[in-house]
């Protein structure tokens, strides 16, 4: 077995690892960098990294429309998303939990597909919904403070599962109006989208910290060369070799890992209950994606 076939079969592990590790930069970066300022700098990096490479393949650009288009989806899969769950981390919400809440994104997708692209919903989608509302329910109660001004808090909470409808509205998005285009130049007008979204969350309601300690450069340099370069390579790589749906089996496992290296890192533990509600939450999205084989 070659290097290169080595590589491809470890690829779509290492690619939901990396992807985990998102939510490990929000934890390290908290205290030291305003979260929309931290954004506002990681997606300018990352669209030009994009550029680059957009450049050495020589990509083909979009045309005006879908530019436009590619720019909505990036304010809401990057600026949506990001900046909600960066905010709900700095303001105390453990990161490995706002993990599992960010889990049912498959099963808003789901939902927000039907609305949207007309795709069918089942009894069993339901059922995963009741399910995962359950699941969110056990991470979430034991350590709910309703008055507290950090830590699991409706507010955060609430910004949690925000940044989960901006992800699910972003996948739709894309799906509907800005399939077609190349992964490079995607990206450079995905995170342009992203940044405008931040930048003006930034200007208005932050300091713009920047304390320029440790934890904020290595968070700094760790999302955007690891997750903007490394993990999309790799998703690029995956796509090429026609292994991608190798990453969706294996996407269920992101919160899992993300809790488990938050409590590595930076000792955030979870009670017996949330460990059940994590498992709950991906049964509730499994159950959502389940397709049985057919008959024959």
């Amino acid at each position: 077995m070659n290097w290169q076939r080595i590589l491809i079969l470890s690829a779509p592990s290492l690619f939901v690892v990396m992807w985990a590790t998102g939510f490990v930069v929000a934890r390290l970066s908290a205290g030291h960098v305003d979260p929309f300022t931290f954004l506002s700098l990681r997606f300018p990096l990352a669209g030009l990294i994009f550029f680059v490479i957009a450049i050495v393949t020589k990509a083909t650009w979009p045309s005006r429309r879908l530019a436009f288009h590619a720019a909505i989806a990036g304010a809401l899969l990057h600026g949506i998303y990001l900046g909600p769950i960066y905010w709900a981390v700095t303001h105390g919400m453990p990161a490995g939990v706002s993990a599992l809440i960010i889990g049912l994104q498959p099963l808003l997708t789901a939902f927000l597909a039907s609305a949207i692209l007309k795709d069918v919903i089942t009894n069993r989608h339901w059922a995963a919904l009741a399910v995962g509302i359950a699941g969110i329910a056990m991470v979430v109660s034991p350590k709910l403070s309703w008055g507290a001004v950090g830590g699991i808090t409706p507010i955060t909470t609430a910004a949690c599962l925000f940044a989960a409808v901006g992800i699910s509205l972003g996948t739709v998005y894309q799906k509907r109006f800005a399939t077609g285009i190349h992964l490079a130049t995607a990206g450079v007008w995905q995170y342009f989208g992203g940044t405008i979204v931040v930048a003006i969350l930034a200007l208005s309601f932050e300091n713009l910290l920047f304390d320029g300690s440790a934890n904020a450069w290595m968070a700094l340099a760790w999302s955007v060369i690891v997750l903007s370069l490394g993990a999309i390579s790799l998703l690029m790589m995956l796509i090429k070799a026609g292994e991608v749906s190798r990453v969706s089996s294996l996407i269920y496992l992101v919160p899992a890992v993300a809790a488990f290296m938050t409590y590595l890192l930076f000792d955030e533990t979870l009670t017996p209950l949330q460990l059940l509600g994590m498992a709950v939450c991906a049964a509730a999205v499994f159950m959502a994606n389940w397709k049985p084989t057919p008959q024959t």
